[in-house]
């Protein structure tokens, strides 16, 4: 920020008034004022370019004495405030009387007299003025830091008073006659301008013995630190190493680390957190923080003292995410897992002889604060050692309990309840590390019996306030969860012997039978962490059967039936945003891991329609869940039950699952950008199969352990799944195709083809590229390949055209046939119109009557033999005393 820009700032949030331009700089001479306005407070009459020539003088022996009496005059004609046009000149004129304090004692009393003067307003004539001597008054603010190198004490403790009344702004004594108060942040602006925080920093380095000039500059310090240009300029001098290294300096009156603390906060917050844990992260300020944090553990009892150990902590652990910092090698680390679990595991270290936590709030949250800490560590794999010497998996697992029933305990009902929960957060990060002391600790044995409690109708009212107790009020779902958040975690580590421990003790079932209970005891309040819980069930049961038969048969049929029951989820749920779709893929994968290899859970799995609700959730299009599906498809078309089940199943608008596999390739082809014309046939016969992002990216020879583009598509898309799991269900009498299907299908069908080819020409080009010749016999071969590759493509592009060719011909006899039932339809009608013609005209004309009926007469005789046969009997057509004009009788 420019020193215009600064005041313009500091003026607008004052006033927030227009700005006007400013006028030229005058010599700042003090008009002369009547008696009457002398009294209102008006300056008095003087000439500082006079006092400026004055100091400036050297030659005269009795000039001393002419100086102090110009500058008492000085200080007592501005003993009001300081006006913005002066404020160069009096700057000037202290920086004078602070260079001949060296060799002229007695200038110090003046200089001290103006930097009193410093502390009062400034003041200013025009509402310009801010502006126009914003450069003036940076500099001269930044002189301030400066004047501390001089060696005087009463200097420096005064010049850190300015400082810190900066940022105490008091109106002026006296009402001054045509001038009005600056803003009250116009000093503090140009403070930040003229950089004063950097060399305040810098001047700590001349106290390292003189406790009372150290802590007036903290509490400048302190002051400063509240902005974020301050704390960026007290960071680059490095503020942090500084203050850090001298916490534990000598100081009867705590001042000293109270206020460094705060300061050390404040540049955490306020600037680049990075650079600041850099700047601590070192031997020094780790061991200075180690002393105070040990002596206010065992020594301070105050709230005060409380309070700011629980800030060291919180500092030491944001330094401790620094894998650089040496928490090691300064001991702080064995100290903090030993405060951390000195209340559960009884040590004889004497740091912790005769300690005992309160239930205080401070206290409570040191607890936490130990425990948060140890997750930090633990990241740092050389801790580990420290760990098992602290026996943090036993002082952890001491909270992995029922509560127990009229045991006198430190912590209230609600602290222990957050505490137990922090404990198990803790022991997921750490048991995992720790697998022999989880082993030692009969871990799985105490977490399958506290998850058999979670499930227990035993009376606990959760209180559920804290962070890990959420949705956990009234009921034991934050217990199970963080229960179930360790189990996951151990049995992702894949180690036989915790997976078989924790088999051979029921856990399948158990975690089943879990399952089952949160289905029929959960709540729409509950619904997000009964979603987790669920999750984290089915990964768990994942992990375990994954590979091993026999304990997918321990999984049967109760297993799918829970796998079903998540199956028929609502799909509108999905989008629902708690939790339903993390769930569906933890079902996606049980039924990889848990079903699939285990052939009477598979039959059991599409007796119960399983296969249709996969096709259901596939026709849903979500592509999330599409690669996932397809995989448990082809895996599932290996049972010959199968195919029954994928050929009857109809989805909406009687849609099959073979014309929805051919739907979804047609739009993973679209999304990947491959060339196809409007009917879906091949353009490119070379690069039937080329994606967009293939095109785009050139051919380089590679290694051979590294996969090409054509290998990497076939992971990264489903082309590859649908294909396969057509081929399993024969290509040959798919039902419910159309031509546009059949089409996209000759691609299908010769997928692997296309992609050999596609491999082989990536072998050809990348043999050009590194300047390679094959021999001849070689080179045919690889030719011949290219070609037949290319011939494949022609071939179905040829079948391509004639399907569509046959399609469109169909469409023109269809469109025939439809034309000539409408013919037939329109002579229907013209003959049904005629006839009705005939019969009104035989009704109301009787010549036409008559006509009618010798019309009849004659079909009749045209009709008979010409002669009879012998024995024939004789009817007559006409009805004798018949009255009507129609053929026929009601």
């Amino acid at each position: 920020m420019s020193v215009a820009e600064a005041a313009a700032t500091a003026e607008a949030q004052e006033a927030g008034g227009k700005i006007r331009s400013s006028s030229l700089r005058r010599i700042p001479v003090i008009g002369v004022v009547t008696e009457d306005e002398e009294a209102q407070g008006a300056f008095k009459t003087m000439d500082l370019n006079r006092v400026i020539s004055l100091l400036e003088k050297t030659d005269k022996d009795d000039l001393e004495e002419k100086q102090l009496k110009s500058v008492k005059k000085l200080v007592q004609c501005y003993q009001n405030g300081l006006p913005l046009r002066d404020l160069a000149q009096i700057f000037k004129i202290l920086n004078l009387c602070a260079e001949k304090i060296e060799n002229q004692p007695h200038f110090i009393e003046s200089a001290f007299n103006i930097l009193k003067l410093c502390s009062l307003p400034f003041l200013k004539k025009k509402v310009s003025d801010e502006i126009t001597y914003a450069e003036d008054a940076a500099n001269s603010i930044a002189l301030l830091g400066e004047l501390m190198k001089i060696p005087n004490s009463e200097l420096r403790i005064q010049i850190c008073k300015c400082i810190v009344d900066f940022y105490h702004a008091e109106p002026p004594k006296k009402h001054i006659t045509g001038y009005q108060q600056a803003s009250s942040s116009y000093k503090i602006k140009m403070a930040e301008v003229g950089g004063l925080a950097k060399t305040m920093v810098q001047s700590l380095g001349l106290l390292e013995n003189q406790l009372v000039e150290k802590l007036w500059v903290l509490k400048a310090l302190q002051h400063l630190s509240t902005s974020e240009v301050n704390c960026t300029l007290m960071m680059k001098a490095q503020a942090a190493n500084g203050i850090c290294a001298h916490l534990n300096d000598p100081d009867p009156s705590g001042q000293l680390l109270f206020r460094s603390s705060e300061i050390l906060w404040n540049l955490l917050e306020k600037s680049s957190k990075e650079e600041i844990i850099q700047q601590l992260s070192n031997l020094e300020c780790l061991l200075a923080l180690k002393e105070v944090f040990k002596n206010l553990f065992m020594r301070g009892f105050s709230h005060y003292d409380r309070q700011l150990r629980n800030d060291i902590l919180v500092i030491t652990t944001i330094i401790a995410q620094n894998p650089g910092a040496p928490m090691i090698e300064c001991g702080f680390t064995r100290d903090l897992i030993l405060f951390a679990t000195f209340n559960e595991v009884k040590s004889q270290n004497p740091l912790v002889k005769g300690l005992k936590f309160s239930n205080s709030y401070e206290d409570f949250e040191l607890k936490k604060l130990l425990f948060n800490i140890i997750v930090i560590l633990c990241k740092d794999l050389p801790t580990i050692q420290l760990l098992i010497d602290g026996k943090v998996i036993l002082a952890l697992f001491t909270y992995v309990k029922k509560p127990e029933k009229h045991k006198i305990i430190e912590w209230s009902a609600a602290q222990y309840e957050e505490l137990q929960l922090h404990a198990i957060a803790t022991l997921s990060s750490v048991a995992p590390l720790l697998t022999e002391e989880y082993m030692l600790c009969q871990g799985n044995a105490r977490v399958l019996a506290f998850l058999e409690w979670c499930e227990s109708e035993d009376p606990f009212f959760s209180h559920g306030n804290s962070f890990h107790g959420t949705g956990g009020r009234g009921n034991k779902f934050a217990q199970m969860r963080y229960s179930l958040r360790l189990l996951r975690a151990m049995v992702y580590l894949e180690d036989e012997t915790i997976n078989n421990d924790l088999c051979e003790k029921g856990t399948i079932q158990q975690l089943i039978g879990v399952f089952k209970n949160t289905i029929s005891q959960s709540d729409d309040k509950e619904e997000v962490i009964v979603l987790e819980i669920q999750s984290d069930i089915l990964l768990i049961l994942s992990s375990l059967c994954e590979h091993h038969i026999p304990r997918k048969e321990m999984f049967g049929t109760e297993g799918v039936d829970i796998i079903l029951h998540v199956m028929k989820t609502d799909p509108t749920k999905l989008q629902s945003g708690l939790g339903y779709n993390v769930l569906l893929f933890s079902t996606l994968d049980s039924i990889w891991c848990c079903i699939l290899g285990c052939y009477p859970s598979e039959d059991y799995f599409l007796e119960k329609e399983g296969i249709f609700l996969l096709l259901d959730l596939l026709a849903l299009n979500q592509k999330k869940f599409c690669n996932l599906i397809l995989g448990i498809m082809v895996e599932f078309c290996d049972n010959p039950k199968t195919t029954a089940h994928v050929n009857a199943w109809r989805g909406k608008k009687d849609q099959t699952a073979a014309s929805l596999l051919i739907k979804l390739w047609r739009k993973e082809e679209k999304e990947l950008g491959v060339k196809r014309d409007k009917h879906g046939m091949i353009i490119d016969t070379k690069k039937p199969l080329f994606t967009s992002f293939q095109e785009e990216q050139k051919i380089m020879p590679l290694p051979a352990n590294c996969p090409t583009l054509a290998v990497m598509d076939v992971a990264e898309n489903i082309r590859a799944k649908i294909y396969a799991v057509l081929g399993k269900l024969d290509f040959e009498n798919l039902p419910g195709l159309s031509a546009e299907d059949f089409v996209t299908l000759c691609i299908i069908h010769r997928y692997l083809d296309f992609k050999i080819g596609e491999i082989w020409n990536e072998i050809y080009e990348e043999i050009k590229l590194e300047k390679l010749r094959p021999v001849t016999t070689d080179k045919k071969i690889l030719e011949a390949i290219t070609t037949a590759s290319e011939n494949i493509g022609k071939m179905v592009a040829s079948l391509q055209s004639e399907m569509i060719e046959s399609q469109a011909h169909q469409d023109v006899q269809s469109e025939q046939k439809v034309y000539t039932k409408i013919q037939a339809t329109h002579k229907q009608r013209e003959l049904a119109t005629k006839s009705w013609e005939n019969f009104l005209a035989r009704t109301s004309n009787a010549k036409a009557l008559k006509k009618a009926k010798r019309l009849q007469e004659k079909a009749i005789e045209s009709s008979r033999y010409s002669e009879y046969p012998p024995n024939a009997v004789f009817h007559r057509t006409n009805i004798k005393g018949l009255n009507t004009t129609s053929n026929f009788t009601t």
